[in-house]
């Protein structure tokens, strides 16, 4: 064998032992707790949800679907619609928030929100935006916005116009598909839609910090079909009740808040 040939292979040698020993670089994946389950409520299966709140005693609602879209006020012991404002068509109603006296609710492909009399469910206003509506929530300054994409919209609280918007990633990638919204503790909770997991995502840098793993709920709801995914999320600050449902769900869960 020649002395290039001999260089050749021990330098062959040295660089395989350099790539064998050489430390893989990892990143921490973010880490996946399950949903602790607290108690069980009835929940209306007919009710295709797309928003969800919890105020002074009550839960709102929101459904989804042309002629089948509503917004209601709901007995949280019993699931009994205490008061309904149907959305007529051609609108697909979507999320909701309070905002002082009144609720605002987005519909999905046709730009418009309404504003309702939260007593009574009056109409009492409109306004427009670019691209879909999916979910809503406020964290005391802002209305939060989610749109099916990766990106959180903060809105006026008064002008609903936008103010900023906050791209959300998970392990340095985008979190596509942000569903219903609620804030919690400092943190955004997103559903992410079609899947299993809650996203808990820092209002400020829109990374998630962890997600909260529902899919043992969805098997107790036992999903009619495709389309009865995950979605609600309502927050009662009051006595720190998280609870979560889902699209023609038979239950209303009440699950440990992810910071307790």
């Amino acid at each position: 064998m020649s002395s290039f040939a001999i260089n050749l292979w021990r330098a062959c040698l040295l660089l395989g032992f350099a790539l064998v020993s050489a430390p893989v670089e990892t990143r921490p994946l973010t880490a996946v707790a399950k949903a602790s389950l607290v108690a069980t409520f009835p929940h209306d299966r007919g009710a295709f949800t797309e928003g969800l709140f919890f105020q002074d005693g009550f839960l709102y609602e929101s459904t989804g679907g042309v002629g089948r879209s509503s917004i209601r006020r709901v007995d949280l012991r019993n699931g009994r619609v205490l008061a309904r404002r149907n959305i007529a068509p051609p609108y697909f109603g979507e999320g909701i928030v309070a905002i002082g006296a009144q609720i605002i609710s987005l519909t999905w492909q046709d730009q418009l929100g309404f504003r309702w009399s939260l007593k009574d469910f009056k109409p009492i206003g409109r306004f427009t935006y670019q691209g879909e509506g999916w979910g809503l929530t406020h964290d005391g300054r802002h209305v939060i916005m989610s749109d099916g994409t990766a990106s959180l919209r903060f809105l006026n609280p008064d002008s609903l116009v936008e103010v900023h918007r906050l791209a959300v990633t998970a392990d340095g990638l985008p979190v596509a598909e942000l569903n219903e919204l609620e804030y919690v503790d400092g943190e955004i909770l997103a559903n992410v839609w079609r899947t299993d997991r809650i996203a808990r995502i820092d209002p400020v840098t829109g990374k998630v910090t962890g997600w909260i793993d529902v899919s043992a709920l969805t098997a107790k709801a036992r999903p009619i079909n495709a389309d009865a995914v995950p979605n609600g999320i309502a927050w009662d600050r009051a006595q720190r009740r998280l609870f979560v449902t889902g699209k023609n769900w038979p239950f209303l869960f009440q699950i440990k808040p992810p910071k307790d």
